[in-house]
């Protein structure tokens, strides 16, 4: 195949074209007529304008962008008054809340530097993630319970790619993240859309098997870990395409190799260390080790970042209970490619993982129909957070434990047993 990129141009523009339409076609199955809410970066307008030349192509209503710079939001740490970290843009959000309540579709781009807020008042990140949470609550709770269809990508910015290539030049270290960030989003050869026809089968074929198993609970053990996860009441596992409530077929995370569901969030119980950092706002949260009673993380300690992980925890009731449990073997490409991505959109998909806080209604046989008093009733966690960190390694055993006690072989020594 040829290489389209030369040394002024790090980021191949046929590929990142290719991103943008299956952004589009796979990621939201954008319909005729509908609208479009776009965030992303300044610095990705690349990936904007083809995303829009796609979706208006689609037959999209109206595009909408918003974008954000890092310049200004370090601008607003540094200068912005202390009692603004108490507040968000509520309108905004209420829009947003508005905007999916419409059947308006939600494309985000991520790319920000994952360490952007490191130098800052941890205190004032703490405040302002916080408040932004409460507000992004009635518009957050549409994306979840997938009121419309939505889609996350990802742009290869300068600063992110100097975090992952941080001994390499700025041009070629955005060319390595940006055929990272290709390959991983399988658009790095021709026939994308076949790609991810593909790939989408193999992970239906799994969650068929694990929906069919009704398992009570999975069973881990393994390096650091021994822990029972009780599955949600009615639970549904997911992977790939979802369907949302608006009868458009999504694909939520591009690229995605997890089937996921929803644990019980009074029924985990033991000990977890984490198999690889997560990096949340800024900060380096390292070998996170946590213990569970009834649900709730009774004791947490970590090498690095455990005020901001205390904090974390600390956010309200659900921050300390799961709202999501995810499979990844350890042979996934992106477990393959070696790289911490320092971005939860990448690194969640190299190692099974757990999420902390709010869970997500589509996890539940008839999700749609369920009220969320009735997801509390059958085990499903809410929070205002939510937040994903990786537990599988290549050591690691799952068994399914069936309403019997039995237990059925999922993952030996980090891979799918069948």
């Amino acid at each position: 195949m040829i290489d389209h990129r030369n040394s002024a141009v790090p980021i191949d523009p046929v590929k990142l074209d290719r991103l943008a339409e299956v952004a589009v076609k796979v990621g939201l199955g954008l319909r005729p007529g509908q609208d479009l809410l776009l965030t992303a970066p300044a610095i990705a307008l690349p990936l904007v304008r083809r995303i829009a030349v796609h979706a208006y192509k689609a037959g999209a209503g109206i595009v909408t962008p918003i974008l954000s710079d890092e310049e200004m939001t370090l601008a607003r740490y540094r200068y912005g008054q202390d009692n603004s970290f108490d507040r968000a843009a509520n309108w905004l959000y209420e829009g947003m809340a508005k905007a999916f309540s419409d059947n308006t579709a939600r494309l985000a781009i991520v790319g920000d530097n994952p360490m952007l807020l490191s130098g800052e008042d941890p205190s004032k990140v703490a405040r302002a993630s916080k408040a932004n949470s409460m507000a992004y609550q009635p518009a957050l709770e549409k994306i979840v319970n997938f009121d419309t269809n939505w889609n996350i990508i990802a742009y290869p910015s300068p600063s992110w790619a100097k975090q992952v290539f941080p001994d390499d030049p700025e041009d070629v270290a955005i060319g390595k993240l940006a055929d990272a960030i290709f390959a991983a989003s399988r658009v790095d050869r021709e026939d994308a859309m076949g790609n991810w026809a593909s790939h989408n089968a193999v992970l239906r074929e799994r969650t068929n098997w694990l929906n069919g198993q009704r398992f009570r609970a999975l069973q881990y053990s393994g390096p650091g870990i021994d822990l029972s996860i009780g599955l949600a009441d009615g639970h549904e596992w997911e992977g790939g395409a979802s369907l949302s409530k608006n009868g458009i077929s999504c694909n939520a995370n591009i690229p995605t190799e997890e089937v996921f569901t929803t644990p019980h969030c009074r029924r985990v119980f033991g000990h977890v260390v984490s198999s690889k950092p997560l990096s949340y706002q800024g900060t380096l949260i390292d070998n996170i080790a946590v213990r569970f009673e009834d649900g709730k993380i009774v004791d947490a300690k970590a090498s690095r970042g455990a005020e901001v992980l205390n904090k974390v925890l600390d956010t309200d009731e659900g921050a300390r209970r799961l709202g999501e449990v995810a499979l990844v073997p350890h042979s996934s490409p992106i477990s393959q490619s070696g790289l911490l991505f320092y971005n939860t959109l990448f690194d969640e998909n190299a190692a099974s993982h757990i999420a902390l806080g709010q869970c997500y209604s589509k996890c539940f046989v008839n999700g749609a129909q369920l009220t969320p008093q009735q997801i509390a009733a059958q085990g499903g966690n809410q929070s205002l957070i939510h937040i994903d960190w990786m537990i599988g390694s290549a050591e690691t055993d799952i068994d399914g434990i069936l309403a019997d006690g039995s237990k059925v072989p999922v993952f030996r020594k980090g891979e799918w047993a069948k």
